[in-house]
């Protein structure tokens, strides 16, 4: 029987040189023969291949009689799901299958009647439940394990089935293995596991296995044990042990589970059973040399005997899964750039943040988007000016807006985190939290908003006023109450490693946008190659400079302006200095001051009355030229490139501030290169007047200083236009940036701000695969910047070109980015370490041939 199971593919008994594959048989089945292969005491087992189980749910049963045959009479059988990807999951195990009334009379002769009645107890409820569909509230209640509680469970069995309870173990294994293939089949665990990745058309296998009762007279028991803590990653023996028990009994809550070394805090299996405890190091030690990972082994001891019934990876967090990739490549069981492979990119953002605990209770008051990565505590507060006081008296708060504006900035920096009512991927609140490594959250739609009343209101109905306490997931986009426990940020010894091995094997540059010296020191921090987007608007938002700026916007002449801006002109100057000091040397790219005028005025009337006093003018004056400034849709109004053409005084002000910065940041070593981007072009001739500006400013400074400089400049390519007409526009610049944010927005006809209300929606219903705010579309604006890159390196060669939207850190992006030859990549400073891990991992995808897009 056992060569007649061999020759058939769909039906394999595990053995060493079985043809066994993961792709048609699962991970399960491939690791247990890896164990076999191992010597490792490993109890009978037969592989059912995808095939057969497909087979299976529609009806068509294999030959059982040929499985069943594998097996003592008297063995007792438990199935187990078998998919291509452990994560993928599958339908529970069941346990005991071939527990009759002829094996319970002779185990209770064996093992005793309590231990016998408990293995029949168990196969008949798990039968009842999942196999022949039965209330399980008939089978829950008072405990069963015992004789008399048997014979009830008989009887409630034979009153709903209306049958007696099955004795063969073929018909028993029949009803098992149609339940498990049927349950894969359903609607509800396809779309369970396509969320986690699964392909819609994924197969299932399963094993059959010979069961090792775990109960008995001697030392009876279950367990798992691995060598690796799954949150920290350190070595160190964890796991659980329960004398008495059966598959993973010893993890479930209540269980009266013991300690596996020994621990002042309680028994252990190390003093109970000290033979079998080595056993189980020996065997943990040497799979995870031989099969080179950390693995958490399932296992039973029968009469102080260890079996293992079955090895997993360890389950792990994104800092366990950094330290443990790396201590088994500097333990020499992996390469290191099988190790870079190994860690998740999108993960590592969360080893850069405070996280709740993997296994903290969450009350989970609402829902949104989970905008920039990590998760805070504090005390609500609806204004930025609450968020500064706060922050004075050393309370953490939390920032709720309907929407943010340029002005909650500083708000912004007080918080701990941040939440919003609209928004998206891209929107102020997202970008800037992303930015300064603040927890976010936005499009919480699900809460209503009152900030009037300065009060929220949960779905269900809960309110929640100022000064309450709530934690926000920017990860998961989850809003909890009250304060749970938290993880600590983990840069350790093994991340620096690890982005050490990346670094070595990435063949793309990978910058950060930052704004401030803070958000430069950070990006330097996390070793970026230069600032690849420095929005020079966020400097004039301070206070001291706010009304200078006000000042500016209300002057009725080009020499008025150039006058108050003069005034700016040394904070400026600072500002950059700033930068090219902590980036020492590396680029620095500057765009010149790009939102429209009418964000820095006031939009409420105490505001307006109080700009009106600071001025010294009448508040009607105040109002009406408010009034005149304002726009449609100032988004595509007078802004970006137009204001340099039109208020030109404010670009020759900056192009002064860059151009004298470099002058004294050079002065003490070696020159600055800085780099100018004029954003939000659309037309070669802006490009040629505001160049012939920037050029008058240099040779006035060379020639007030006496020194010489050079300096690159360049193009934030925002517009589809600017896209289409790059072969014109490149011939004038050094480079071009593709700014993703607004290119998208453009190219779709969506808001940023506003799209994160129907979003998920189109998502869910397909109409797009992704939010295009938060992938990159590759089909229509992937196909604008190849097109812009073509043109733009065809009539200039030597042309730089990279993206600064927000999607120069996402994994998927950069993937397109290298692909389509870019230059860099530029990313808020805590995507920085995603981006360079990404770009690591698709270099060594293509050298292995595994493509492109395979990232694990």
């Amino acid at each position: 029987m056992g060569a007649a199971v061999q020759n058939n593919p769909d039906i394999l008994l595990i053995t060493s040189d079985a043809a066994l594959a993961a792709n048609r048989h699962g991970g399960r089945a491939k690791c247990l023969q890896r164990l076999v292969r191992l010597d490792l005491p490993v109890p009978r087992t037969v592989a059912l291949s995808f095939q057969a189980v497909k087979r299976i749910a529609a009806g068509q049963m294999p030959d059982i009689a040929q499985v069943d045959a594998q097996f003592g009479e008297e063995a007792l059988l438990c199935v187990r799901p078998s998919s291509e990807d452990p994560d993928w999951g599958g339908p529970g195990a069941v346990l005991n299958i071939g527990m009759n009334d002829a094996q319970y009379r002779c185990l209770s002769e064996r093992l005793g009647p309590g231990a016998a009645a408990a293995l029949y107890s168990r196969f008949v409820q798990a039968y009842a439940t999942h196999v022949a569909r039965l209330d399980p509230d008939v089978f829950d209640g008072d405990p069963v394990e015992s004789p008399k509680g048997l014979q009830r469970m008989l009887r409630a069995y034979e009153d709903e089935a209306d049958e007696p309870f099955p004795q063969s173990r073929s018909d028993q294994l029949r009803g098992v293995l149609r339940s498990m293939a049927r349950a894969w089949e359903g609607t509800s665990a396809r779309l369970l596991r396509q969320a986690k990745g699964a392909p819609a058309d994924a197969g299932l296998g399963l094993v059959v296995q010979e069961m090792i009762p775990g109960l008995g007279q001697g030392e009876c028991g279950s367990g798992v044990l691995q060598l690796a803590d799954p949150v920290t990653g350190l070595p160190q023996i964890t796991g659980r042990y329960l004398s008495q028990s059966q598959g993973r009994e010893a993890l479930g809550a209540g269980a009266a589970a013991i300690y596996l070394e020994k621990d002042p805090r309680g028994p252990s299996l190390e003093e109970l059973a000290p033979e079998a405890f080595e056993a189980l190091k020996r065997d943990a030690a040497l799979m995870r040399r031989r099969l080179r990972e950390e693995m958490q082994v399932e296992f039973v001891i029968q009469n102080g005997e260890v079996h293992i019934l079955d090895g997993v990876r360890v389950p792990r967090s994104p800092r366990a899964a950094v330290r443990i990739a790396v201590r088994l490549a500097e333990d020499g069981i992996i390469p290191p750039e099988e190790a870079v492979m190994r860690v998740d990119a999108h993960s590592v953002s969360e080893l850069l943040h405070r996280q709740v605990a993997p296994d903290a209770a969450r009350e989970v008051l609402a829902t949104g988007i989970g905008a920039s990565p990590g998760a805070a505590t504090g005390r609500i507060v609806f204004s930025a000016a609450a968020a500064q006081a706060s922050a004075a008296r050393g309370e953490a708060c939390i920032l709720v807006r309907r929407e943010t504006a340029p002005e909650d900035v500083r708000g912004m920096h007080a918080a701990a985190g941040v939440l919003t009512e609209k928004g998206g991927m891209t929107s102020h609140a997202a970008v800037i939290g992303r930015g300064l490594g603040l927890p976010c959250i936005v499009g919480a739609s699900e809460l209503t908003f009152n900030t009037r009343d300065k009060m929220l209101r949960t779905p269900a109905g809960r309110i929640l006023r100022e000064s309450d306490v709530i934690t926000i997931d920017g990860s998961t986009g989850e809003i909890l109450a009250g304060e749970p426990e938290m993880l600590e940020a983990a840069l350790d010894d093994a991340f620096q490693t690890l982005m050490g091995w990346a670094d070595t094997c990435r063949d793309i540059g990978v910058r950060a946008n930052a704004d401030t010296p803070a958000d430069a020191r950070t990006a330097h921090n996390f070793d970026a190659e230069g600032i690849g987007l420095c929005r020079t608007e966020h400097m004039f938002f301070e206070p001291g400079r706010l009304t200078v700026m006000r000042e500016m916007i209300f002057a009725d002449s080009s020499s008025g302006r150039a006058e108050v801006l003069a005034r700016l002109l040394p904070m400026q100057r600072d500002d950059f200095i700033q930068l090219f000091k902590i980036m020492e040397g590396r680029p620095v790219c500057i765009r010149l001051f790009d939102p429209p005028l009418h964000e820095f005025l006031p939009a409420t009337r105490s505001g307006q009355r109080e700009l009106a006093e600071a001025l010294d003018l009448p508040v009607s004056d105040v109002t009406r030229r408010i009034e005149a400034m304002a726009e449609y849709n100032p988004m595509l109004g007078l802004r970006g490139v137009r204001l340099g053409v039109t208020v030109p005084e404010i670009y020759e002000m900056q192009a002064r501030a860059i151009f004298e910065a470099t002058l004294e940041s050079g002065a003490a070593g070696a020159p600055i290169v800085p780099e100018i981007m004029i954003p939000l072009v659309s037309a070669k001739r802006e490009v040629e007047l505001i160049k012939g500006r920037i050029d008058s400013v240099a040779a006035t400074v060379r020639a007030q200083r006496g020194r010489d400089f050079t300096y690159r400049l360049g193009v934030m390519v925002e517009t589809p236009r600017a896209a289409l007409r790059a072969a014109e526009i490149a011939p004038n610049v050094a480079f071009l940036s593709f700014g993703t944010n607004d290119l998208t927005q453009m190219t779709y006809g969506l808001s940023r701000d506003d799209a994160g209300r129907f979003m998920s929606d189109y998502v869910n219903k397909g109409v797009f695969a992704e939010d295009p705010f938060h992938v990159l579309d590759i089909d229509g604006v992937g196909e604008l910047l190849k097109l812009g890159a073509e043109r733009g390196r065809a009539a200039h060669p030597g042309l730089t070109v990279s993206i600064c939207g927000e999607h120069g850190g996402n994994p998927e992006s950069i993937a397109f980015c290298r692909e389509a030859g870019f230059d860099y990549v530029s990313c808020s400073p805590f995507r920085v370490p995603v981006a360079r891990l990404a770009a690591a991992q698709l270099a060594i995808a293509e050298k292995i041939g595994v493509g492109p897009a395979k990232i694990p």
